[in-house]
């Protein structure tokens, strides 16, 4: 009985970890889409030329 209650809780485990790592796949790429439009849509400054868009 426990080798049997180890295994199904080793796949409830790997089940959890990879649909973890999907959404972190999905938030990941969110995040370079916002960076990505950030980096193509910044503004100039008043000299002309591109500034950081960024504040660190």
């Amino acid at each position: 009985m426990v080798p049997l209650l180890l295994v199904l809780l080793l796949a409830l485990l790997l089940f959890g970890l990879g649909f973890a790592v999907k959404v972190l796949w999905w938030v990941a790429i969110f995040v370079f889409v916002v960076w990505l439009i950030g980096f193509i849509a910044r503004g100039t400054s008043a000299a002309g030329s591109r500034g950081r868009w960024y504040r660190w």
